[in-house]
């Protein structure tokens, strides 16, 4: 049985590593317009408007019933055939948008969840100094709500962070990506793909320490 070459690990650490910015990019920019799509897609659930509500459960069940990779797929295989305007969409494009609209389908479950959990009192009072549902949602129940789904959120921007990693079979080079090559050129393949499962490792266990502190940061005014 051949050992590691450990040697090859640990040149190929850096190499990975200036593929980081770039997966989390991907990451934080899909995770911003997911938080947007999602705080919208959970206040009309809660509010049901007649003529919206069928499309939204609609876009809910299909994005949460369908796999990531076969989304992907579609975003940058598929549409262009169906709209030519989206010919010109790149890997990290498409990419993003897949992550975007995957995420925001379960993250509006969570959303709407922790909206339905503030206590009735708060919506009552609010209506009773005569506040709108718009200024109610923003000023009283979303900050409140935001409290409870946050925790929530960081792990599914954890899982943003791994399901990247599909994003390589677009054509994008990103840690995956470049592991893949990188194995590809050397026939080392479980030293690459060991070096980057430990590199995502390394990351999310960073991010479970961040969402440990928030979750301590965000009780201290209710631990009294």
């Amino acid at each position: 049985m051949q050992g590691l070459d450990l040697e090859y690990m640990l040149g190929l650490v850096p190499v990975i590593l200036g593929y980081v910015p770039l997966t989390l990019g991907m990451a934080a920019a899909a995770m911003v317009l997911a938080l947007v799509l999602a705080a919208l897609l959970a206040v009309e659930r809660v509010f049901r408007v007649a003529w919206l509500d069928w499309a939204v459960v609609l876009f809910i069940s299909f994005f949460r019933g369908t796999p990531l990779l076969v989304q992907l797929f579609l975003f940058y295989y598929g549409l262009p055939q169906v709209l030519s305007v989206l010919t010109s969409i790149d890997g990290v494009t498409a990419a993003i948008m897949g992550l975007t609209l995957h995420f925001s389908a379960y993250m509006a479950e969570t959303i709407r969840a922790a909206i339905l959990g503030v206590d009735r009192s708060q919506w009552e009072a609010a209506q009773s100094i005569g506040m709108t549902q718009s200024q109610m949602m923003r000023r009283i129940i979303l900050p409140q709500a935001a409290r409870v789904a946050a925790p929530t959120l960081v792990n599914y921007f954890i899982d943003m962070i791994k399901g990247t990693s599909l994003a390589f079979t677009l054509g994008v080079t990103e840690m995956m990506g470049a592991a893949q090559k990188e194995a590809a050129g050397s026939f080392l393949y479980f030293e690459a793909f060991l070096v980057v499962a430990l590199i995502y490792w390394a990351m999310v266990e960073l991010l479970s320490q961040g969402q440990a502190w928030l979750e301590t940061q965000l009780n201290k005014a209710y631990a009294r």
